[in-house]
């Protein structure tokens, strides 16, 4: 019988052995039930130790109480319900902060990703991988509405990230822990997991997943979102590309923007000397001083954002790499999960 309990993160010294399965939930009341059956088949023919979290990202319809008589008597099952709706980001990241296991999936509730994929992803995963994704080849949804701007979004990510995926979009995921919990989402970031576990270091590989027509609900997901996605795909680009060294950002705009200026004023000024064209009242002396000022204004966000960096880091005592394996003579080969800032 399910207890209601305040919340709790959950604290162990050593992982354990097993996989951890996060589906985030908003209004599925038709189809959470066959969600957690047909989870519950797939890994108990696994022979693993696993739990199903299930996050309720504040649903209005009766996805919670139907989730719970289901699983009524299965301690497997662990449902973390929000009190409003806080989106499918957040779902996740509070999914994963409350994982117990080695292995990590995600998945969406609506039964479109195949849970009798999830076996051999993790045998995948067992070859040397740190992150297996998802690639939906044969998608089961709206061409113009849904597949043509997922398809331009992952051209898009792919190209921005240096992360060569086909398929950011598909939710079905299966990660090492120490990923799933070192990634901080914020925003609606779940959909650039990859790219963001490859500032870790992550090893990621894709691969084909069946996926299915949606036979209950309707989606959440809308042409809204793509421009939500390339908001959010700035943000990814800044902190894995330039978070540790946010001068080479502003710097490099700020002394290409002096540079131009520059050679407007020097162009202005040989005209003056050489040809006697008055350059007081050109266009041109307005755009250089205005071009060398921006320059300066650049150069100096670099250094505010450098010293920013360093206070988060040192404040924090964040590391700014991440260890995979230490190798001692004589003895086995230690793991560390810490996380970089």
């Amino acid at each position: 019988m399910f207890v209601f309990v305040p919340y709790l993160r959950f604290k162990l010294c050593d992982i354990m052995k097993g996989i951890s399965v996060v589906v985030p939930l908003y209004n599925e009341e038709e189809c959470v039930v066959d969600c957690y059956e047909e989870l519950r088949g797939v890994l108990d023919g696994m022979d693993v130790d696993y739990e199903l979290i299930f996050v309720d990202d504040g649903s209005r319809d009766r996805t919670v109480s139907r989730l719970l008589e289901a699983g009524n008597d299965d301690r497997r099952l662990r449902v973390i319900e929000f009190r409003r709706n806080f989106g499918q980001t957040a779902a996740m990241a509070a999914g994963f902060e409350q994982t117990r296991f080695d292995v990590v999936v995600s998945l969406d509730g609506d039964l479109q990703n195949d849970p009798r994929e999830i076996p051999p992803m993790v045998e995948k995963l067992r070859e040397g991988y740190d992150l297996v994704a998802g690639w939906r080849r044969d998608r089961k949804d709206k061409f113009w509405t849904r597949r043509l701007p997922s398809m331009i979004a992952n051209r898009i990510i792919s190209f921005a990230t240096n992360v060569r995926l086909h398929d950011y979009g598909c939710s079905l995921k299966v990660m090492r822990g120490e990923i799933a919990r070192g990634i901080k989402l914020y925003g609606e970031m779940h959909r650039f997991i990859p790219a963001l576990a490859d500032e870790y270091g992550a090893k990621t590989v894709e691969v084909p997943v069946n996926h299915r027509p949606r036979f209950a609900g309707r989606s959440k997901y809308g042409l809204s979102r793509t421009f939500r996605v390339i908001l959010d795909l700035l943000t990814v680009k800044f902190l894995t590309g330039f978070s540790k060294r946010p001068i080479h950002l502003f710097g490099s705009i700020g002394l290409f923007s002096g540079f131009c200026g520059f050679l407007l004023l020097f162009y202005l000024l040989c005209d003056k000397f050489l040809y006697g064209v008055d350059m007081g009242n050109r266009p041109l002396m307005s755009l250089g001083i205005m071009l060398l000022t921006i320059s300066v204004q650049f150069v100096f966000f670099g250094l505010l954002a450098e010293i920013m960096v360093r206070t988060y880091h040192e404040s924090q005592d964040k590391k700014t790499y991440v260890i995979r394996t230490i190798h001692e003579p004589g003895g086995k080969p230690s793991r560390d999960s810490r996380r970089a800032a």
